[in-house]
């Protein structure tokens, strides 16, 4: 093995160093008990999954805006509590089964750490779930609960767009900003 290629794997070694340390600690809790035993089972566990299900690694580009950041969980919070009490209504509304549609929405980000906050920040969101992403088209696919009209399929587009922007201007990459124009 050449010196660079060594110096690759070490890279990367050390790049899955919080990886399997977060297994370990989420191991220990699943146990509840800090004990030598469960320490050296989580550790070699967290090694079998980090070599067995290799990932590559996401870039994440180290640039954290606090003031974005309070927006987007503001945002965010705010969206959790109204579409839950809009969903728990649509659910008692004895008229019956709300209407629903798939939504496609092109992101912006070329970020696949971004593409993925965007998507989970949608499903963490009653009344809508990312069916499918196409991580090559940074395009997400999502099922969305109440909309009648295509007025409210725009509405949750542009809903979806300001969540990337309030990420993207959060915790995005330099490529990301100048792709918003920021």
């Amino acid at each position: 093995m050449s010196p660079a290629e060594h110096g690759f794997i070490r890279r990367l070694r050390l790049r899955q160093l919080p990886v399997m340390i977060g297994l370990v600690v989420f191991w220990l809790m699943l146990w509840g008990d800090v004990t030598a035993l469960n320490v050296v089972v989580g550790v070699v566990l967290a090694i079998i999954v980090t070599r067995v299900f290799y990932l590559p690694p996401v870039d994440i580009s180290g640039r954290v805006n606090p003031w974005w950041l309070l927006r987007y969980l503001g945002y965010f919070l705010r969206e959790l509590v109204i579409a839950s009490f809009q969903v728990a209504f649509l659910a008692l509304d004895p008229r019956g089964v709300p209407h629903s549609s798939f939504v496609r929405v092109k992101l912006r980000t070329k970020s696949d750490f971004i593409l993925t906050m965007v998507g989970m920040t949608i499903s963490l969101i009653p009344g809508s779930l990312v069916a499918e992403v196409d991580r090559y088209q940074s395009t997400l696919y999502l099922h969305v609960l109440n909309t009648r009209t295509l007025k409210d399929v725009e509405a949750m587009r542009r809903e979806v767009r300001w969540i990337e922007e309030l990420l993207i201007r959060a915790v995005g990459d330099r490529n990301d900003l100048r792709r918003l124009g920021a």
